[in-house]
């Protein structure tokens, strides 16, 4: 069979779960190389509609036999790529089913995106972490900006200042939001890596701390070329300074003179920021003073303590590290009148950090906790409803289940009134606590 020019528009890439923060980006960037490009998701969102906005309209609702059957005979599919909840999800998932039946090209997005910066000849900045990787990720595309440094790049996020995700001619660095589930951040070799910091997350693919910390180890040591890590982080993995070949720079830490020239809210963010910095400062030469001044300028990204309206944020916090961050925020705001809504992320990771949950909302003024928004889910474990997820807590006094519905919106415009900051902690995309906020308060 003769194999087709990867950068013509006959080229038809298919996308499964196109509504999601890691496939959604890298199907704009496919659309933005010159690919044909369509894709279908199992649910409608705000993502889907981002999307159809800037040209990626081949869209299908529902993931059905027949649906991406109808998709290949409009316009033969070459290759099909997906992410990697898909098959763990269902390994008998209709449209996997269908591209091995009919012998088309299939491979997770991490195949697809090593082609791309292959063909492309782009070396990748890659920023990895268990939290902190979108708004670090987001910090480096910005400050690349302001120096005018051409740049393509994927986040998991709406940025104001830049779409999602951007293919730009000629540019040398690819900046990627390197994503550690499935290990997904072992298919890269980075040229640059900077590590946001580092917990224990994903327990359903790293069943304990140590088996976690070792892909990170690997990731460091066997797969990037330079990294920009914290001091704390690096003892953590038991790391210490360069090895043959590598460039690891281990040594920042939480005294670093750096850090006192950022002016950005939020502790968390100040630390993210400081590691660009450092990086960026170590590729271009410029000094740290001068890239503070862009960084302080930083704008934000979507869902990560993102206003809605004055003093009603959402933020995507749903690890007990990135919760811990999202408050520290928030009464760094706002002091001690801080009202935080609720939404888990998987009932999996509920059970995950159970013990965590006892002292998260020890300092919130009021708590309400609204069910889970369920994906990837494992059926053995029961179902913990909001009720359940409260007993976990020691504020049982202080908070009370709720749902998205009037008597929510009702208790939101109350705390609002009385001038309360209200965090929302949401996960997901399409019916969740997130999107519920925007169709009910977003101007």
């Amino acid at each position: 069979m003769t194999r087709k020019n990867l950068y013509t528009n006959d080229m038809h890439i298919y996308f499964s779960g196109i509504g999601g923060t890691g496939i959604g980006p890298l199907a704009l960037i496919a659309h933005q190389a010159g690919f044909s490009v369509s894709g279908s998701d199992k649910q409608q969102s705000g993502y889907i509609d981002y999307l159809r906005q800037h040209g990626v309209t081949d869209i299908t609702i529902g993931q059905t036999a027949q649906q991406i059957t109808d998709a290949h005979a409009a316009k033969p599919i070459d290759w099909f790529v997906y992410s990697s909840a898909l098959p763990r999800e269902n390994p008998n998932h209709p449209e996997l089913q269908f591209v091995e039946q009919n012998g088309i090209r299939h491979s997770r997005r991490d195949d697809f995106l090593n082609h791309l910066l292959r063909e492309k000849g782009l070396k990748m900045l890659a920023i990895a972490g268990t939290h902190g990787k979108t708004t670090t990720t987001a910090m480096a595309i910005w400050l690349f900006k302001e120096l005018k440094i051409p740049a393509s790049y994927s986040v998991g996020a709406k940025l104001s200042f830049g779409e999602m995700g951007q293919y730009t001619e000629g540019s040398e660095y690819f900046i990627y939001e390197c994503d550690e589930y499935d290990r997904n951040f072992l298919s890269f070799h980075p040229d640059l890596s900077i590590i946001s910091g580092i917990d224990w997350d994903h327990a359903d693919i790293y069943p304990t701390r140590e088996e976690y910390y070792q892909a990170f180890r690997k990731f460091i040591n066997e797969h990037s070329t330079e990294v920009f890590m914290w001091q704390e982080d690096a003892k953590r993995l038991g790391l210490s300074g360069d090895k043959p070949g590598k460039s690891l720079v281990t040594d920042i830490g939480l005294d670093d003179p750096s850090l006192k020239l950022l002016k950005l809210p939020g502790a968390v963010n100040r630390m993210n920021a400081c590691l660009v910095m450092w990086t960026v400062s170590a590729l271009t030469g410029k000094p740290m003073e001068e890239l503070a001044d862009h960084l302080n300028r930083f704008p934000g990204v979507t869902r990560r303590f993102e206003a809605l309206m004055p003093g009603l944020y959402t933020d995507y916090a749903h690890t007990p590290k990135k919760i811990e961050g999202a408050l520290q925020l928030a009464h760094e705001v706002a002091g001690d009148n801080v009202v935080v809504v609720y939404e888990g992320l998987h009932n999996t990771r509920q059970h995950f950090i159970k013990d965590d949950l006892a002292h998260l909302f020890d300092s919130v003024k009021k708590l309400y906790v609204v069910p889970s928004y369920l994906a990837r889910e494992d059926p053995s474990l029961v179902m913990l409803s909001p009720a359940d997820l409260i007993a976990l807590t020691s504020t049982a006094d202080k908070a009370e289940p709720a749902g998205l519905d009037d008597r929510l919106k009702s208790a939101i415009q109350t705390h609002l009134a009385a001038g309360d900051l209200v965090l929302c902690l949401t996960a997901g995309g399409g019916g969740s606590l997130d999107e519920w906020l925007r169709k009910e308060f977003a101007a």
